[in-house]
């Protein structure tokens, strides 16, 4: 059997990129079990939309003599010939200087990348099996037709962020058919960049609870001292979240910021964290249609890693864990992410649901049309989207 062709199609290819942490795994593999492993298959098609000057791309193809650069996406697909030549494509359309609209999202061209790959899969009459990083599209409608248009012609796809498969400290995952009372995630950065991590590690946790994923009501989305107000509200039903899980969280970071200088891990009063917090803080309340509650905290500053903890009920104590995210020049999250996404290419199927990123997309989205309202509570009725879980968790165990 021949080894499979890869194609990568990317907004970016520069030190530190998206592009460059996944395709050059593709190119030179990566560290996995104790061991390094060189996926099997080739890349052998790349298209880059913006080629500042410290691209990497060009000296990319000329250490791999078998991947060749492509003017068009579609002469990418086909490689220079008449119908689709690959059997996998990689679309990476994250990093880059693209505009921004009204609302701070940063409009990048994944949709558009998508729409001019699977226009090859229909003029080819076949298709292959397809990866998109981080959230669908800045665009609701856009994302759910991408998810449409998948389902329909049939083939693989798989999206969203490295959290959900990132390690974690402790290795747990949420039992499956867990009554899940309320949940929290806290994470480091600002909306339209983060905020799709930390949903991402947030709802791959929750989804394992009783009955599976039934989909969001509402979304109402908090900035700035409001967060700081939600925090002293000490309950959801008052307004903000309960204070153990964030206290939960802040004691599982890694990067705290530390009220006394030469002390490890002490712990900043309520009144101190303002201070660390300099973009922000945002908070997203989401009301999950079978009662769940749950709250995605950005305190930028504050930490500087990813942490999660839930009320379970019949439990006394939170479930809780670190989502390990290794220093920026290493980044094995992607490492994690790489072979999730190889597996697919050798096996044709998704190795997690699609669903869950087109939710985590739809809450994004509503996350920034909350607070471009005026931080106002919407509902949202387009985001019922039910599904089950793997049964096997997908988090990095190496």
């Amino acid at each position: 059997m021949s080894r499979p062709r890869i194609a990568a199609v990317v907004t970016i290819y520069d030190a530190f990129s998206h592009a460059q942490h996944i395709v050059d795994r593709f190119l030179w593999g990566y560290g996995l079990n104790s061991r390094h492993h060189h996926p099997p298959m080739d890349l052998v098609a790349l298209y880059v939309d913006q080629v500042p000057a410290d691209d990497l791309s060009h000296g990319r193809a000329r250490l791999f003599p078998d991947l060749k650069i492509y003017p068009t996406i579609a002469e990418t697909l086909t490689r220079g010939g008449d119908e689709l030549a690959v059997d996998g494509v990689l679309l990476i359309g994250e990093h880059g200087h693209y505009p921004q609209n009204e609302k701070g999202q940063v409009l990048y061209p994944r949709y558009e990348f998508f729409q001019e790959i699977v226009q090859v899969y229909r003029d080819s009459g076949r298709t292959a099996s397809l990866f998109n990083d981080k959230h669908l599209s800045w665009k609701w409608e856009w994302a759910w037709e991408m998810v449409d248009t998948a389902h329909e012609l049939g083939f693989a796809f798989m999206a969203g962020s490295s959290l959900p498969v990132a390690q974690r400290l402790p290795p747990i995952d949420m039992p499956p058919g867990a009554e899940v009372e309320e949940a929290l995630c806290v994470g480091p950065g600002g909306t339209d960049g983060f905020d799709i991590h930390a949903l991402e590690a947030l709802q791959c946790m929750v989804e394992r609870r009783r009955g599976g994923e039934t989909g969001v009501v509402a979304v109402h989305a908090l900035q700035g001292d409001a967060v700081w107000q939600a925090m002293q509200a000490g309950s959801w039903a008052a307004g903000g979240w309960d204070p153990e899980l964030f206290e939960t969280c802040l004691c599982r970071s890694h990067t705290l910021g530390q009220a006394r200088k030469g002390f490890n891990h002490s712990y900043p009063g309520t009144d101190q964290m303002p201070g660390f917090v300099k973009h922000g803080p945002f908070a997203y309340r989401v009301e999950y249609a079978d009662g769940l509650k749950a709250t995605m905290l950005l305190v930028d500053g504050l930490v500087q890693d990813c942490t999660f903890a839930a009320r379970l009920k019949g439990r006394r104590e939170p479930l809780s864990t670190l989502v390990y995210i290794s220093p920026r020049g290493v980044m094995n999250t992607f490492s994690a992410q790489a072979n999730r996404i190889e597996k697919m290419f050798r096996t044709g199927k998704a190795t997690y649901p699609i669903e869950r990123t087109l939710l985590t997309t739809g809450l994004t989205a509503a996350g920034v049309e909350s607070l471009w309202l005026g931080q106002k509570r919407i509902e949202t009725p387009h985001l019922a989207i039910r599904y089950q879980p793997t049964r096997e968790s997908t988090f990095w165990r190496s």
